[in-house]
């Protein structure tokens, strides 16, 4: 695989960023692509070693020795067909998962990993851009019906895998345009929507139904949908968000960071009637969370003209380096630094929000801050203190959530009589994705809590296999990382 010595000829090089100054006057994608000899030299740099961990540190369990290798040898369209044959939408993978194939990846042992994430995304460029990515319908119908209930990237892969078997799928979607979190909570510079249209026109092409703006369960009982086919897939978000129950919470300023995040997508897509406005310009922005959406909303605030974005994490600072007691292979908590970090914004960690101050009409002006130390016991669960005198007052008008969700919206669950634990994701069997509801299967977010868009593709191919298994007795639609080439 790759070049023999290529690991030791070459140097890991990803893809650069345009300058501050010049990206975050816009929200269009902006990192810079590397030249084909350079994306060439990083196939290389996979080393033939044997057991290639990537696999397993890849939810969708990628053949990235076989990618890797063509791109070294300049067959881009195998490399698509290889790519594709796993993953339904490298696109969004490519540009937006964390890369826990890198970090399983065996030259990531004592040197910088292969650059799989960036090959990827170079890779499926390449595809639609040469034309090879073209919708291809089944060849025959079976004549069984599936409703996908949510059309994020679990019911998109799991909708195009039963097309592909030759179910007829209809996706139901409750916002105005189709692709859950990928549309309306990735900012635009980090993927601009057309790259889901393009995508959403080949499953249209292939024979998928698209019904949007309806809000099953609300605009339409569960039970209706159950009725009508064959089989149900729910495929929604966790969305319930964390609130932070504290004094002041309720006061104007004082915003969820989705609300924030999707009504500034909505914005850039020209939609004029978005309710009270969420805008950073001229503010002292405070985000709450330092995980991908506290990123997201960053870069988004200094894209509106803030004034100064600050970052609160309660967590403290992880190290650089991978720690002790996370050995490779496993997904090290490590510092992450992302584009938007990088664009000004000031980083603050073991810090707890204790309470918001506003003024006398309700306006956020201010919070109060303490700093936390982790307290470790041998056999007992880490206990968060405050360090006593280090309470400080900052300057906000706008103080953005992003602290993650608590789980998935319980009303389907609820008409359908389906069966949820603690943190309300819908149980189902590990072994066929159905819940205790002959005919009702769930994927992504619902059944295993918020989680990885690399991991929401994954669950939707995995529950389109056992769908499939239901309606026909058997299945021929490929379970992890066994592939379903030729296709494209």
């Amino acid at each position: 695989m790759g070049k023999i010595t290529g690991f030791l000829e070459f140097d890991r090089k990803v893809e650069d960023y345009a300058p501050v100054a010049e990206r975050i006057t816009h929200y269009r994608e902006f990192t810079l692509p590397l030249k084909e000899k350079e994306l060439k030299d990083q196939g290389a740099r996979c080393m033939d070693c044997g057991i290639p961990f990537c696999h397993s540190g890849c939810p969708l369990g990628n053949l990235i020795p076989d990618f890797n290798d063509a791109v070294y040898r300049g067959k881009w369209e195998k490399a698509a067909e290889i790519l594709h044959s796993t993953n339904n939408f490298p696109e969004f993978t490519g540009r937006l998962c964390p890369a826990p194939c890198e970090e399983a990846c065996v030259l990531g042992i004592n040197e910088n990993p292969v650059s799989i994430e960036n090959i990827e995304k170079n890779i499926v460029e390449t595809a639609f851009s040469k034309g090879w990515v073209v919708a291809k319908p089944p060849s025959k119908r079976t004549g069984k019906t599936v409703a996908v209930i949510g059309s994020g990237p679990a019911g998109l892969a799991a909708a195009q895998q039963l097309n592909r078997a030759g179910h007829l799928v209809t996706v139901f979607e409750r916002d105005e345009k189709v692709g859950g979190l990928l549309r309306y909570g990735i900012p635009d510079f980090k993927l601009e929507k057309q790259i889901i249209d393009r995508r959403v026109t080949i499953l249209y092409e292939e024979g998928i139904q698209f019904k949007t703006g309806i809000n099953v369960g609300v605009d339409l009982q569960a039970s209706e949908i159950k009725d009508q086919f064959d089989a149900v897939v729910l495929t929604g978000g966790a969305t319930v968000r964390r609130g932070l129950p504290i004094e002041g919470a309720d006061l104007k300023g004082v915003v969820q960071a989705m609300d924030f995040l999707k009504q500034n997508n909505k914005r850039v897509d020209g939609v004029l009637e978005l309710g009270e406005e969420i805008k950073a310009t001229g503010k002292d922005v405070v985000v709450i969370g330092g995980g991908d959406t506290g990123s997201d909303c960053i870069g988004t605030s200094f894209r509106h003209g803030a004034t100064s974005v600050s970052n609160f994490e309660i967590l403290g600072k992880p190290t650089l380096e991978r720690p002790t007691d996370q050995p490779w292979p496993f997904w090290p908590m490590r510092l992450r630094t992302s584009s938007s970090h990088k664009e000004g914004v000031e980083r603050f960690f073991s810090i707890t929000t204790k309470k918001f101050i506003g003024d006398t009409n309700g306006n956020l002006m201010g919070l109060i801050t303490s700093e936390v130390e982790w307290i470790t016991e041998p056999g007992k669960r880490p206990q968060l203190r405050e360090i006593p005198g280090t309470e400080k007052n900052w300057k906000c008008e706008l103080a953005l959530l992003a602290l993650g969700f608590t789980g998935s919206e319980m009303t389907i669950a609820e008409q359908l009589g389906l069966k949820a634990d603690m943190r309300t994701n819908i149980r189902a069997s590990e072994a066929d994705y159905m819940t205790n509801v002959p005919g009702v299967f769930v994927a992504g977010d619902q059944r295993r809590g918020q989680s990885l868009i690399v991991w929401a593709i994954s669950e939707g191919r995995q529950a389109a296999h056992h769908i499939d298994a239901f309606l026909m007795g058997s299945s021929n639609l490929p379970l992890k990382g066994e592939g379903d080439l030729p296709r494209v």
